[in-house]
């Protein structure tokens, strides 16, 4: 009950960098390891000071001990561009029945925030791509504060509209992808195969490290929708279904093999693939959706 208050209180807030330094504190870990030397975050020698190094870097208790100066040498993160991919189609839409004021839309694009914000902290060069309305909004990736600004942004105006684009304008979009690059992507994934799974998959055989999270309600999981309501598929122009108890089941067999479809997919294709519900702590998905990447590269 107490993270889905805190769930709901981050979801009513405007500020979106406050969400980010609550969703942050304490996650502990990058999006991506090298074995770049530097002045890093985890210890891994020392050295002794050469002219041009950082006085910030010297260790002073060992010049009290040694009576000459060292460094701190650290393993710490290789820089590589970051991809974060929105999508913000009318499926997107979809609220959850147990916390007010979410939705999945809400969910990915600050999963993708604090995500932004990483690759700012490890001064990574990172651009965000939205698809709503059949199109795809660009934003060219850049470093810095300023770049997190604009990301940020991007973020916060996208709204669920429309369908996914073609398959014809995402592969005319990928033409941000030229360098080795990591593309952390966010969607329901309700469409498998789409042209945003092609586009992805598209990009996975370049050699790029595609990494997916696919969001659900709790009420999609379990087909806990109220027997009787009318549901219209927001990207379809028209039918109203409705759920009776009779047809639970069945929409739970046929979901489950859905989604095991694109995790198979994910597999075989050697992407990274993170399912999550919207009603979980964000922090927590954050968390285990880098530790899911983090355990792959370790192979």
């Amino acid at each position: 009950m107490q993270a889905a208050a805190t769930t709901a209180m981050m979801a009513r807030t405007k500020d979106l960098e406050l969400v980010i330094r609550h969703v942050l504190a304490g996650l502990g870990h990058g999006i991506h390891a090298g074995r770049e030397r530097g002045a890093g975050v985890e210890f891994s020698e020392y050295r002794a000071y050469a002219p041009g190094d950082e006085w910030r870097r010297v260790d002073w208790k060992l010049l009290a001990r040694a009576d000459r100066y060292f460094v701190r040498e650290a393993e710490r993160d290789s820089h590589v561009a970051v991809w974060l991919w929105l999508d913000a189609t009318a499926s997107m839409s979809e609220p959850s029945r147990e916390i007010n004021g979410i939705d999945k839309l809400w969910f990915a694009r600050t999963v993708l925030a604090c995500v932004a914000a990483i690759a700012q902290r490890q001064s990574d060069a990172f651009g965000l791509l939205v698809c709503t309305d059949g199109k795809v909004e660009f934003t060219p990736a850049s470093r810095g504060p300023r770049q997190l600004q604009r990301v940020l942004a991007a973020l916060a105006k996208a709204e669920p509209r429309g369908q996914l684009p073609s398959a014809e304008t995402l592969r005319a979009s990928l033409h941000f992808a030229r360098a080795p690059s990591m593309i952390f992507a966010a969607s329901d994934f309700l469409d498998w195969p789409s042209p945003l799974s092609e586009a992805l998959l598209r990009l996975r055989n370049m050699r790029h490290d595609v990494r997916l999270l696919t969001l659900r309600t709790q009420a999609e999981v379990d087909a806990s929708f109220k027997s009787g309501a009318g549901y219209r598929d927001p990207e379809q122009v028209d039918g109203l279904h409705r759920m009776s108890n009779a047809d639970r089941e069945s929409y739970k067999q046929q979901s489950r093999a859905h989604f095991d479809s694109v995790a198979g997919s994910c597999r075989k294709n050697n992407i990274v693939h993170y399912e999550a519900r919207i009603e979980q702590p964000l922090s927590g998905v954050l968390r285990s959706w880098l530790q899911l990447a983090g355990a792959r590269a370790t192979k």
